[in-house]
C-alpha cells in the first residue's frame, strides 16, 4: 500500500470532495527488483561464425574509423549512412532478381519504406550536427543512388528516394549530395570521403558467394549487413545518451533516446524483409550455411554480439533514474523514486526535458521489447515453430518493467486522477 496525502495538499482547494489522505495498492510488479538480464551471446564459435559470414571485422573497420576527429556526429552518422548504402546494393539485387516466383511488388513497397525511414532518421541526425559536419560544394561519384534512378528497373524508386532526401534535409544545414535537387543551394555532405561507397563494395560479397548456389545467400547477407550497421550506431548513440545525462544534458538525452526507439522500430522494419524471401529457397540456404540452433536458449538472433550488447545496454539505462529525478534510491524499498516521479509529472515547470527523457526511456523498452517478440514470431513464420525453443528470447519481452518507480507513480496518479469527484 502506499500512503501519502501531498497530492491532496496540492490539489486541495479545488477538490473539496477528496478525502486528506489516498489509498492506492500497487500492483507487486511495480516493486522495485532487480531483475538479472535474460539476454547472453551464443557460444563463441557460433557468434564468430556469424561475424565472419557477414565480413564484421572488415565493416567495424569502416564503422570506426575517424576521418574528421572534430565531427562529433561522425561514430553515429558513418555507420547510418553506410546502411543506407548497402541498402541501394539490395534494392538493386531484388530488382535483378529474375526468378520468377519473387514477390517484386511487395519487395518494392517495402524496401521504399525501409529507405525512406533510414533516410528520416539520417535528416533527424543531422538536424543536431554542429559546424564541424564535413561539406562542400561537390556531390557524391561514387554512391548507387544516382545509379538507382538512372535504371529501367529501379528508376521509379530511385527517383523517390532523391525527393524524399531533398523533403527530410530541409532542416538541415546541409544536404547529403547524392544526386537530390537541392533547392535551397545549401553545401553537401562529403559522401564519399564519410560513407566510403567503394569500400563499402568490395564487402558485396559473403564467403560462400562462390559455392552456394542460393539466390536468398546474398538476400541474407545484406539484410544483415544493414542490421549490423544500425546496431553499431546505436551503441555509440547510447554512449551519447550516457554522457549527456551525466552532464544534466537532458534535452540533449531526450532527442538522442527517441532516436534510439526509431532505431529499435527499424531494425524490426529489416527483420521483416526475411518474410519475402523464397520459403524453399530459404531453408534450402539455412542447410548450405549449416545454421542451426545449439540449445534451448540459443536464439539465432543472439549470435550477434553487437545487439546484445545493445539490449543490455537500453536496458541499463534504467540506472540514471536517480540521477535524472534527483534522489537517491532508498535501500528500505520505499517509495523515494516513485514519489520524485510524481512530484515532477505533477510540477512540470523546470522539468519538461526530463519528463520527455524518462517517456522516451519508456518508449525505448516498448520498441525493444517489441523487436523481440516480432522475432520469434518470425522465426516461426519462416523455419516452422519447432524452430522457437528460446526461453531467453520469451522472457525478454514477459520480463517486469525497467521502470518500476516510473509505472508505480503513474499507477498512482492514474488511481488519484480517478477517484477526484
Amino acid at each position: 500500500m502506499v500512503d501519502t496525502d501531498w497530492k491532496s495538499k496540492m490539489v486541495s482547494s479545488e477538490s473539496p470532495k477528496l478525502s486528506s489522505k489516498l489509498h492506492v495498492t500497487i500492483p507487486s510488479p511495480f516493486k522495485v527488483v532487480a531483475v538479472s538480464s535474460p539476454i547472453s551471446c551464443s557460444a563463441p564459435a557460433a557468434c564468430s561464425a556469424y561475424e565472419l559470414y557477414l565480413r564484421l571485422p572488415e565493416l567495424r573497420s569502416l564503422w570506426s574509423s575517424r576521418d574528421f576527429p572534430r565531427w562529433s556526429n561522425e561514430p553515429i552518422l558513418k555507420p547510418s549512412l553506410q546502411a543506407l548504402e548497402i541498402t541501394f546494393r539490395l534494392v538493386l539485387s531484388v530488382c535483378s532478381d529474375a526468378r520468377p516466383y519473387i514477390n517484386h511488388r511487395e519487395w518494392n513497397r517495402r524496401l521504399d519504406s525501409l529507405v525512406t525511414h533510414q533516410i528520416q532518421l539520417i535528416a533527424s541526425i543531422c538536424e543536431e550536427d554542429d559546424q564541424s559536419a564535413p561539406v562542400s560544394d561537390g556531390r557524391s561519384s561514387l554512391s548507387l543512388l544516382p545509379q538507382l534512378a538512372t535504371w529501367r528497373k529501379t528508376e521509379s524508386l530511385g527517383k523517390k528516394f532523391l525527393c524524399t532526401i531533398d523533403n527530410e534535409m530541409r532542416r538541415c544545414k546541409y544536404t547529403l549530395g547524392l544526386g537530390e535537387q537541392n533547392v535551397s543551394n545549401k553545401p553537401n555532405l562529403r559522401y564519399d570521403a564519410v560513407c566510403k561507397p567503394n569500400d563499402l563494395y568490395r564487402l558485396k560479397d559473403n564467403p560462400y558467394a562462390d559455392h552456394v548456389d542460393n539466390d536468398e545467400n546474398q538476400t541474407l547477407y545484406v539484410l544483415h549487413q544493414i542490421l549490423e550497421s544500425w546496431i553499431h550506431a546505436s551503441l555509440s548513440l547510447l554512449n551519447r545518451i550516457d554522457e549527456n545525462i551525466n552532464e544534466e544534458k537532458f534535452g540533449k538525452a531526450s532527442s538522442d533516446v527517441y532516436l534510439l526507439e526509431r532505431i529499435w522500430r527499424l531494425m524490426t522494419e529489416i527483420e521483416d524483409l526475411h518474410i519475402l524471401m523464397d520459403p524453399e529457397d530459404f531453408l534450402k540456404l539455412k542447410k548450405q550455411l549449416q545454421i542451426k540452433s545449439t540449445g534451448k536458449n540459443d536464439a539465432f538472433c543472439f549470435r550477434s554480439r553487437g545487439l546484445v550488447e545493445m539490449t543490455k545496454m537500453s536496458k541499463d539505462l534504467r540506472q540514471k533514474i536517480p540521477k535524472i529525478l534527483e534522489v537517491e534510491v532508498d535501500p528500505t524499498g520505499g517509495p523515494r523514486l516513485q514519489e520524485a516521479a510524481m512530484r515532477m509529472y505533477a510540477r512540470k515547470k523546470g522539468e519538461c526535458d526530463k519528463i520527455h527523457l524518462l517517456q522516451g526511456m519508456q518508449a525505448v523498452e516498448g520498441a525493444a521489447k517489441s523487436f523481440f517478440f516480432a522475432y520469434k514470431q518470425l522465426v516461426a513464420v519462416m523455419m516452422g515453430s519447432s524452430q522457437v525453443e528460446s526461453d531467453s528470447l520469451s522472457q525478454i519481452f514477459m520480463e517486469p518493467t525497467y521502470y518500476p518507480s516510473l509505472d508505480a507513480a503513474k499507477t498512482f496518479l492514474g488511481e488519484f486522477w480517478g477517484n477526484l469527484g
